[in-house]
């Protein structure tokens, strides 16, 4: 059975950083590209990141490139995404993802980041 559990969300002010965790089980972890994946209130899943079984190729979205960085653990079976200068459209419930490019919500709980002076 699969199960992805994300943590690490908070509260933090703009231009602060969080990091976020996810703790995978029931599956070759260390086989699957993962994708971290967001959704602010009222608004469909957006695709934030990808990393290759192997961590050589990551891609970002345009609106995180440059503030956020994905990484991974596959002795650990964990998959991390580091958020630096946070803004408040950041502000949604993230979830990681099996599958490279992914927009899928499930089977996770997910994490919320707000961002919010």
């Amino acid at each position: 059975q699969v199960q992805l559990v994300e943590s690490g969300g908070g509260l933090v002010q703009p231009g602060g950083s969080l990091r976020l965790s996810c703790a995978a089980s029931g599956f070759a972890f260390s086989t699957y590209y993962m994708s971290w994946v967001r959704q602010a209130p009222g608004k469909g899943p957006e695709w934030v990141s990808s990393i290759s079984d192997s961590a050589i190729i990551t891609t970002y979205s345009d609106s995180v490139k440059g503030r956020f960085t994905i990484s991974r653990d596959n002795a650990r079976n964990t998959l991390y995404l580091h958020m630096n200068n946070l803004k408040p459209e950041d502000t949604a419930l993230y979830y990681c993802s099996m599958g490279d490019h992914s927009l899928s919500t499930s089977p996770g709980q997910g994490t919320q980041v707000t961002v919010s002076s």
